[in-house]
């Protein structure tokens, strides 16, 4: 009921910034950009999903050399289709994309331990994206006035959720789904489907705590691969910005993607982001000095992005549902 209340709020909201900015004028924005420039703000995002499909890969080790990187790609974006589409802070899709890459020939402990540091390597980048993003913030606009409280209240935040973080890798290391069982079990509660798969889940924590003490290398490289994952979110901006006739630099770009990726984080609790994602990116446009045309036209074509690639999700989770091997084990 309240994720129901809470897209209605923020459909709401997005009708109510549209009709005060007014829908000719949008309309006269959006329709100058052109077929073209409609294809050339998706490359960034193109970019984006390979780099972090590349980065998933690497965390997969071994098991990656029997599985086309196409297929990594498309089970990747079949589930990112779940995530963006489901209330579930991102990361519904991630057991769907082990039990697709079971379907490819992967043991699924292999494919949940790959998921699980992938996540983790990700998220990582996406902090220190992030903070790249407020120090810049802090740079260009000044630590001044509401937008440095805003951009002060968003290093305190993203500083909690490092920490946050290097816990949740401290707990990896040392066992996290066997520490969940334990709790469990302390206060009384015990789970039939986890207590029937002891075994297996203690089989994963090794797996997991095996990639973080072997496989050094890896997490690095796997974060590095994130990180210019999340980069491409700055190209995009520049991208859009231009194709919309107004000049940007590189760094007020890396700036307001990683802010807006900050934004979008930040109300995960609302279906799609809606109204609270699209507010957030016309108020940090307008804080960089651009118009609210440009602005409302910025974020309606993030969400015309967001659009396209959940279509392609749904046509990848529709092809790897049926395009699995039947002489594969089942698992």
């Amino acid at each position: 009921m309240l994720k129901a209340a809470l897209l209605v709020l923020g459909a709401l909201t997005l009708s109510a910034l549209v009709w005060h900015i007014g829908i000719g004028r949008i309309y006269e924005a959006v329709t100058q950009l052109g077929p073209v420039a409609m294809v050339l703000v998706l490359l960034p995002s193109l970019l984006m999903y390979v780099l972090e499909a590349y980065g998933w890969r690497v965390t997969l080790g071994a098991w990656a050399n029997g599985v086309p990187f196409w297929r990594i790609l498309a089970i990747r974006t079949a589930g990112e289709v779940v995530n963006m589409t489901t209330p579930t802070a991102y990361v519904g899709g991630e057991p769907l994309k082990a039990y697709l890459l079971s379907r490819q020939g992967v043991p699924l402990v292999e494919g949940l331990a790959s998921v699980v540091t992938a996540k983790t390597t990700m998220t990582v980048a996406q902090i220190l994206f992030i903070l790249a993003g407020i120090g810049l913030g802090f740079w260009l606009l000044g630590s001044g006035g509401s937008a440095g409280q805003t951009i002060t209240a968003g290093l305190v935040s993203v500083g909690l959720l490092l920490f946050g973080v290097g816990a949740f890798v401290i707990v990896q290391r040392h066992g996290m789904f066997s520490w969940i069982l334990n709790q469990l079990r302390r206060i009384g509660l015990r789970i039939q489907f986890l207590e029937a798969r002891e075994q297996q889940l203690i089989e994963l924590d090794r797996t997991i705590a095996g990639f973080y003490s072997h496989q050094r290398q890896a997490f690095l490289l796997s974060t590095g691969l994130f990180l210019l994952g999340w980069l491409a979110e700055a190209l995009e901006v520049y991208v859009m910005v231009v194709c919309m006739g107004q000049s940007i630099a590189v760094l007020p770009a890396v700036a307001i993607g990683a802010l807006s990726v900050f934004i979008k984080g930040g109300t995960f609790f609302i279906p799609g982001s809606l109204g609270a994602q699209d507010a957030g990116n016309l108020l940090l446009l307008s804080a960089f000095g651009y118009g609210e045309v440009t602005g409302i036209t910025f974020a309606l074509l993030r969400r015309f992005r967001e659009f396209v690639w959940i279509a392609v999700g749904l046509g990848c989770l529709a092809m790897m549902s049926k395009g699995a091997d039947p002489s594969l084990p089942q698992k």
